[in-house]
């Protein structure tokens, strides 16, 4: 058999010298004149684990292709399909035909060339690479299927079946590319990072992301996708060990997605993938490999963390209607203290390329923010990646918008997240990442922390800048962070500020100051009141010492609170509120409408009071080293509370007092209710105290070692 090969690479050049070698006439065509004289020159020799041998082989140039061809083979990059179509162009005969030896869906670009009734289309998985010009590495015996795509086994499948290495006849050869197409979309995952196939194929925590892409890639199958060495579409999960153990025996370690990367520097079939595929992890894994390609990021297991969360966000978080939006490939320094972290950001807080959506449609159609606001920049710097924005209720001012849900929590989605930080706080709370970004004006980080098991901090007032970040009520506005623990509170907090993680340790002897009558309310839930005595014991027997304390300042200073932030708040949003209202979801323009009637003498009073009564309330904080409260009287309930009413009060009872203070205060997990949800209590130092307040907290939670429980987020 005569047959002409364009494209002689690892499957080309693999196939040619196999034809060669069993007395069949072959042409090899290739762009590459190193390629092409060294074959010329030399031969084409193939190597590796399956055999070596060397065969005298004819190869030329594009330029010197000639102009009338029978049998043609293409085994080009998909990317390069359409070149290779156009070579072909007036060059096949009548009675010829058109064989492609492709990775992706080529076929449409190749029947628009030659028509359909003289194109042939085969399947091939066995592993090579081109190691030099002239050489071939094949790493393995694969499957190699051939077949007409209307699904017949006509005489010309036969005739190249018997003349092709290890090929089989299909009636379905598009089912085995299809099945090949959601195995090839796990290599293109596994390809961001350095790891080889069988390693990223095998680790636990990256399987749910394979099966993911798999089944995305299967979902849109137009016919019954086949099963080869060892990939079995109706059993994934049974898949990957075979596929392990496949990868395992090949020579060939790493993809060619992952060669074309790191070796040859050159691009990849990426956006063929994006162009055949749709669907969110197939286009994050496409949108991470051209930023890869563009050398923005180098190929490293930071990349697959990424792309596991974004599985988890998407199986996760979005059920839980705590997404905004993911933010493919995001932007961040090669290398910093939070190397390939990924963090959520509340979606208030501007991130570039995405609207400040505030809770409320409107905005959330609003023109993208043209820059991050400086604690997003900061995180971008030390090399984390801000991966989500995240939900919350509407402009932080305690009710939902009626267009926008609620976030659930992922302890009982028939509860809620709490707010406003909801949306982050479920994230952490679902396993989804480790650390998000929120603000915190009342309470809003430290309550759903609380309801969500999460650690909740708010640093003192003004430690990280509020630039670039919607206002509610500027005087007791914080940004802060959520996180799965208080180490990784501590790492990042550390990384904004430039200090030192861990520098600071807690006193041998912890003083812990409880405010008298503070577990004696009579809104505090019995369970909530149990858990924190509970933890009080706990660190009584390690060795802290328990001091009650006076705590009428503190309730003195409260009284001030609702004057301020209702007159600022109306400041911040008063002027949309009077040109249209309607933009505003009833509960919030209640709230804020509330703002209206408290006017500047008594904002000015209430100011003026504050500042009286600050002084004493500071020296509250003095006599402890931490003082200790429940984070909230009760666990998470159905939905949250507006802050303006009895509920929303004495949600807030706890934690308001640390934003009229400034100071820094963080909720840490404390155990469990009888119905399987968290609680936490809340610790706060005095002001300019942030690091000594986390060396206590992660004492207290090292003493406390709550049982971390894993939610059973519904899917979709």
């Amino acid at each position: 058999m005569q047959l002409t090969i364009i494209g002689a690479g690892a499957i080309g050049g693999t196939i040619g010298a196999h034809l060669i070698r069993a007395g069949h006439d072959v042409l090899l065509c290739d762009a590459d004149p190193a390629h092409v004289d060294a074959i010329n020159r030399d031969g084409i020799t193939i190597e590796g684990p399956v055999e070596n041998f060397t065969v005298a082989a004819r190869a030329v140039l594009p330029v010197d292709l000639p102009d009338s061809l029978e049998r043609v083979a293409v085994a080009v990059k998909s990317h390069h399909t359409a070149q290779a179509a156009e070579l072909l162009r007036g060059r096949v005969r009548d009675d010829g035909y058109v064989v492609s030896f492709q990775n992706g869906l080529t076929a449409d670009t190749l029947v628009a060339v030659v028509g359909r009734e003289r194109l042939i289309v085969s399947f091939v998985n066995f592993g090579a690479d081109v190691l030099a010009p002239g050489r071939i590495m094949q790493g393995n015996i694969g499957a190699f299927r051939v077949g007409e795509l209307e699904g017949s086994i006509t005489p010309r499948v036969r005739e190249l079946v018997e003349a092709l290495p290890y090929a089989e006849a299909t009636d379905n050869i598009l089912g085995y590319l299809w099945g090949k197409e959601a195995y090839g979309a796990m290599l293109y995952a596994g390809a961001v990072s350095d790891l080889s196939i069988a390693d990223s194929l095998e680790q636990p925590r990256w399987r749910p992301l394979m099966l993911a892409v798999a089944r995305e890639v299967l979902a849109q199958a137009p016919v019954r996708p086949e099963g080869f060495d060892g990939f079995d579409p109706d059993d994934l999960e049974g898949s990957l060990d075979r596929l392990v153990a496949f990868n395992r025996a090949s020579a060939k370690s790493h993809s060619g997605i992952y060669r074309d990367l790191m070796v040859r520097k050159r691009k990849t079939e990426v956006t063929d993938l994006l162009e055949d595929l749709s669907g969110p992890l197939t286009t994050y894994v496409g949108r991470l490999i051209q930023s890869i390609e563009r050398g923005e990021r180098t190929c490293e297991v930071a990349n697959l963390e990424l792309m596991a969360a974004y599985e988890r966000a998407e199986r996760l978080g979005r059920p839980l209607e705590a997404v905004v939006s993911l933010l493919p490939a995001p932007a961040r320094a090669p290398e910093g203290p939070l190397h390939g972290l990924q963090v959520a950001v509340k979606n208030l807080i501007a991130v570039a390329g995405q609207p400040l959506g505030n809770g409320n449609p409107t905005a959330m159609r609003s023109a993208p923010q043209e820059a991050d606001a400086p604690v997003v920049a900061a995180l971008r710097d030390a090399a984390a990646d801000v991966f989500a924005t995240t939900a919350l209720l509407e402009y932080a001012a305690g009710a939902t918008h009626p267009e926008v849900p609620e976030t659930r929590n992922p302890f009982d989605q028939g509860r809620t997240a709490g707010g406003s930080s909801g949306g982050s706080a479920a994230l952490v709370g679902a396993g989804v990442c480790d650390v998000a970004l929120g603000t915190d004006t009342g309470g809003s980080i430290r309550i759903p922390a609380h309801y969500c098991g999460t650690v909740g901090f708010k640093p003192g007032h003004g430690v990280l800048p509020l630039d670039g970040v919607q206002p509610l009520a500027p005087t007791f506005d914080h940004v802060g962070l959520l996180a799965r623990d208080v180490a990784s509170t501590r790492r990042v907090f550390a990384a904004l500020t430039g200090s030192t993680p861990g520098a600071t340790e807690a006193p041998q002897t912890l003083r812990i100051g409880v405010v008298a009558g503070d577990l004696d309310r009579p809104d505090l839930e019995p369970e909530v009141a149990a858990a924190v005595r509970g933890a009080l014991t706990a660190l009584e027997r390690a060795g802290c010492t328990i001091v009650e304390v006076d705590g009428s300042a503190f309730e003195r200073l409260s009284g001030t609170f609702e004057d301020i932030l209702l007159h600022e708040a109306w400041q911040v949003h008063g002027p949309a509120v009077t040109e249209d209202p309607s933009t505003f979801g009833p509960e919030t323009l209640r709230l804020l409408r509330a703002g209206a009637e408290v006017g500047d003498t008594a904002y000015e009073r209430a100011c003026a009071r504050r500042q009286e009564l600050l002084p004493p309330a500071l020296a509250t904080y003095d006599v402890v080293d931490v003082l200790l409260s429940p984070a909230a009287p009760f666990v998470a309930p159905r939905t949250t509370p507006a802050v303006d009413t009895p509920a929303g009060e004495s949600e807030g009872r706890y934690t308001v007092i640390h934003n009229l203070t400034g100071a820094p205060a963080i909720a840490v997990p404390c155990g469990w209710s009888g119905d399987g949800l968290p609680i936490g209590l809340q610790l706060a130092a005095g002001r300019g105290r942030d690091e000594e307040l986390l060396a206590a907290a992660a004492f207290v939670e090292s003493v406390l070692d709550v049982e971390r429980r894993a939610p059973e987020v519904r899917t979709r």
